[in-house]
């Protein structure tokens, strides 16, 4: 009787080791991370304490050999991204794509192939599609129900089927995904994209890892892994980008004086999770303008004192949400929480309040925080052309003409000047020139410039500082022949003061970098005999402009 005893603990024994031994899903795709003993069940996913069949799935460390002879033609890589981070309770989409090695590609069938065209071994006729995996011949020959005597070929990792997709035949890899202590497994082609929902996942930062095999005759063979980090958050996830018409570079945080600085939010939430929600916007400028609400993402704010600021934007929505069961012995309460919307402006831990709405239902709010520091200076807001003179020329220098461009502006002093010259659409630029200047002054300076032949075009001055920049434009037409006198004139301002930094075509970061003029519509020019300039709706009298030579800054009295 002890005998039957020994013997029947023996086999106990050697079951419980058995079993001990048997591969669970957190061997195979934990790739040496801490395992996750706690946590919430994340809809359709299971838990990675299940048994992976490592005799349809094999597993290999890295550095394993085999590796090597996974794929035919080299080593396939694969890349895991996110759209994190992500408002808890909406959804994080995880997308992974395969990268085959060169001259390889999948088809429309789902086999790999070949490219024509493509320096490969073997190459391929011209006439021929060589395969690398002809998985449609494979499947053709067995169909769903008998590739193998116990329909191996189509089952996941966990013994669970694969879904009978109408396409089935296009899908021969498997991809299983693992995080917070869980998988997923789906079949797909080159490439695969799934969405999670994050309510019942912890705040913070987590890591998910992916393991792709391809099919096989006898079963299938890992060909890549791959992970990324992603995070879940109660912070609504918001930028602010912000734009100044004269600001000659945007990514300083410098702006200019007495000039509207337009804000824009941006929210983070590609799954829409918020597009039911009341958004509401609260700014403080930081320059003792007090605190504005507003209910769109994009306002503007003016400074009008010197010096640096602290912006702070707090974004609050109210998400409808399921109202939470009311327990019998509790007293009817107005509100299952009646923690109210953080009022605050820093970056505190929000807590999430779910209260009645009027019509019967129930909601959470939830907060986002942006924090910058602007710097305000001021720059160069307005430029004008109030003189155009035609120098005249003795007899021996009459196959050129010089124009005398006086040129103010308001705000700042200007240490740099552009001239650009282009055809009357302001499209074809014809010469662009830039030059340093000093003004200690008032800003008050004459342009020289030359012109060799006769023509009607388009010409912007630009004065810019290290912050700002303006410019004015005309539209002349210029006649050939001797210029005799001079002539001056005031004229109205044609052109907007215009040109940003970084913005289209008007970029002028420092002096001697690309500018383009801006645009006019060709309908404007009109020939006229002698020099006509065209502000506006006005005329006046104006010089001929085609190949521009080096400038000349005039010196006059009280004009620099």
């Amino acid at each position: 009787m002890s005998g039957v005893r020994h013997h029947l603990g023996l086999l106990l024994l050697a079951e419980a080791v058995l079993g001990a031994a048997a591969t669970r899903f957190q061997d195979v795709l934990s790739h040496g991370s801490t395992s996750v003993t706690s946590y919430k069940k994340i809809q359709g996913w299971s838990s990675d304490q299940n048994k992976w069949n490592e005799k349809l799935y094999p597993f290999w460390e890295e550095g394993d050999p085999r590796w090597e002879d996974c794929w035919k033609g080299g080593r396939v890589t694969a890349k895991l991204d996110s759209d994190s981070p992500a408002l808890v309770g909406s959804n994080v989409t995880f997308v992974v794509a395969l990268q085959f090695p060169k001259c390889q590609t999948e088809d429309i069938d789902g086999n790999i192939v070949y490219r024509r065209n493509c320096s490969q071994d073997p190459p391929a006729p011209l006439d021929q599609q060589v395969y690398v995996y002809n998985w449609t011949e494979w499947t053709d020959n067995c169909g769903w129900e008998n590739c193998t005597s116990n329909h191996s070929h189509n089952v996941f990792p966990d013994g669970r089927p694969f879904p009978h997709y109408p396409g089935w035949r296009r899908r021969n890899f498997v991809y299983v995904f693992h995080t917070f202590g869980q998988y997923y497994q789906t079949t797909g082609r080159s490439s695969a994209k799934f969405s999670v929902n994050t309510t019942n996942i912890t705040l913070g930062e987590h890591g998910m890892a992916v393991s792709i095999y391809r099919r096989g005759h006898s079963g299938f063979v890992p060909i890549a892994r791959a992970k990324t980090a992603y995070s879940v958050t109660d912070k609504i996830p918001l930028f602010v980008s912000m734009f100044q018409k004269h600001d000659r570079n945007i990514s300083d945080s410098i702006f200019i004086k007495d000039s509207p600085i337009t804000f824009d939010v941006k929210i983070h939430d590609p799954s829409h999770y918020l597009n039911n929600s009341a958004i509401s916007y609260k700014w403080n400028f930081g320059d003792g303008s007090g605190v504005f609400v507003a209910s769109g993402s994009s306002t503007s704010h003016t400074f009008t004192l010197q010096g640096n600021f602290t912006l702070n934007l707090t974004v609050q929505a109210i998400i409808p949400v399921p109202c939470r069961p009311v327990t019998p012995t509790a007293p009817p309460p107005t509100s299952a929480v009646t923690t109210g919307p953080s009022s605050d402006s820093d970056s505190s831990p929000s807590v999430e309040s779910v209260e009645d709405n009027p019509d019967g239902g129930c909601h959470i709010y939830r907060n986002g925080y942006y924090e910058s520091s602007i710097g305000v200076v001021e720059g160069i807001l307005e430029v004008n052309i109030i003189q155009m003179t035609s120098i005249q020329m003795t007899g021996s220098q009459a196959e050129n003409s010089l124009i005398d461009f006086v040129v103010t502006c308001q705000g700042s002093l200007p240490t740099d000047v552009c001239t650009a010259v282009s055809d009357p659409t302001c499209q074809v630029s014809k010469s662009v020139v830039c030059d340093p200047i000093v003004v200690t002054d008032e800003c008050l300076l004459t342009i020289r410039r030359a012109f060799e032949e006769p023509g009607t075009y388009c010409i912007n001055i630009t004065l810019g500082d290290d912050t700002s920049q303006a410019l004015a434009s005309a539209l002349i037409s210029v006649n050939g022949g001797a210029s005799s006198g001079t002539t001056e004139g005031v004229f109205i301002f044609l052109g907007l003061l215009a040109v940003f930094a970084t913005i289209g075509a008007f970029v002028l970061y420092k002096r001697y970098k690309e500018y383009k003029p801006i645009e006019r519509s060709a309908e404007q020019t009109e020939k006229q005999e002698g020099f006509t300039a065209y502000f506006s709706t006005f005329k006046a009298i104006f010089f001929p402009n085609s190949t521009e030579r080096n400038p000349l800054l005039k010196s006059k009295p009280g004009i620099v």
